[in-house]
């Protein structure tokens, strides 16, 4: 039974969101508005909650009991983008990032180089580099009139280079919100093929595609010969991240490999309320996550409305449209290059820098914008502020 419960975004006061205990909330003081973190200031969806209660209410906090989640999974993936996913492919760990490393570990060598796409969230460098033994190798992002794209002719050369085994894809991508449309992706996949480069698809943001973009799975088109993974989650789209349950989706070819070399104790990673909180979301969550779509597209125009205001009066903003998620790449010019550290001193306004996303991230920073009005208003009016004050 699906359970119909409206997000009520504005009805959460920001002095009642300051009671959250969680990272986003308790970083900073109380004199400070977070935009930052991939945290929704959303309600939340009620048969998560109800799931949760109910564990409570019988004292059910044990170990994780994860069996249901790939049939669940393949139910909710072929509900939403037609993607058939064969529960034996699916393993259940801890979050993506878990599942990008254990693919790296597990699949490819130490010392082999790794593809990443800049500006893109920070653990992928370091996971990478630090956590997989790894080398890192950047083609970023071409920026385009329209957003960025893929640059797949450099990432054709980069897959002839012997010494690159493997390519983290992030897709949608984080921070641009760039949606690969279904013909990069065949391409990707046939240079991966043709160079027998890993690919780690990392599809977290996926259910929260836009209006005016279709997320296509890469596996769905790669196929299930590939020498490839796919890491999804719940945690991004229902706001479950403290509850720890992700899936990796593999091919004939790699899934039997983690099946054999994953370590059991990577599994017992997850969390039994997040096996829970998934199974519910998967399930029940979607008239709810329908409405927070509504509202992050509602939200994602009063930022660029906003933005834009700020730009017509004279100051070099620019925001990527984003066409998946909640999190706005924006250039500032001005603040020097990192904008972030100065909007946060004079505004009061913690966002993402962009520096951490690569060197290509020097001028940018990136907002939140799962909020409510009323607080993405206060954002706006503060950035604003800053930006006006040092061009005067």
């Amino acid at each position: 039974m699906v359970h119909h419960v409206p997000v009520a975004i504005d009805e959460i006061p920001l002095a009642k969101l300051r009671d959250r205990r969680s990272v986003k909330w308790r970083t900073y003081g109380d004199d400070v508005i977070p935009a930052w973190v991939a945290e929704m200031d959303f309600t939340l969806a009620e048969p998560i909650a109800a799931a949760l209660r109910a564990a409570i209410d019988r004292s059910d906090t044990g170990y994780r009991w994860a069996d249901e989640v790939p049939e669940v999974l393949a139910d909710f993936t072929a509900r939403t983008w037609g993607w058939q996913v064969s529960p034996d492919r699916v393993m259940v760990l801890a979050d993506v990032m878990t599942g990008i490393a254990q693919s790296l570990i597990r699949l490819t060598d130490p010392g082999d180089h790794v593809v990443i796409n800049p500006p893109v969230y920070p653990p992928f460098f370091s996971t990478v580099r630090d956590v997989a033994n790894r080398t890192v190798r950047e083609v970023p992002m071409l920026e385009t009139r329209s957003g960025y794209r893929l640059d797949l002719e450099r990432l054709g050369e980069e897959f002839a280079e012997p010494r690159v085994r493997a390519y983290v894809l992030c897709s949608p991508h984080n921070p641009t919100g760039t949606v690969h449309t279904a013909q990069e992706l065949a391409t990707v996949a046939e240079l991966a093929a043709r160079h027998d480069v890993l690919v780690i698809s990392d599809e977290i943001h996926a259910p929260m595609t836009l209006p005016g973009a279709v997320h296509t799975p890469y596996l769905s088109i790669a196929g299930d010969d590939a020498r490839a993974t796919a890491c999804l989650s719940a945690s991004k789209s229902w706001n479950i991240p403290g509850l720890k349950c992700a899936q990796v989706v593999g091919t004939a070819s790699t899934m039997p490999v983690l099946v054999e070399t994953v370590p059991i104790e990577a599994t017992f990673g997850v969390g039994h309320f997040g096996v829970i909180g998934t199974l519910a979301a998967y399930r029940d969550g979607g008239a709810w996550l329908t409405e927070a779509i509504a509202a992050l597209d509602s939200r994602r125009d009063q930022l660029a409305k906003g933005l834009g205001a700020i730009r017509e009066a004279g100051h070099g903003v620019e925001m990527v449209w984003p066409e998946a998620s909640y999190l706005a790449w924006v250039r500032v010019a001005g603040l020097g290059e990192d904008p972030a550290t100065v909007v946060l001193d004079n505004g009061k306004v913690a966002v993402n820098s962009g520096l951490p996303f690569g060197d290509i991230g020097a001028g940018y920073l990136r907002i939140n914008y799962a909020t409510s009005q009323t607080v993405l208003a206060q954002v706006i009016e503060a950035l604003g502020a800053v930006v006006d004050d040092r061009a005067s």
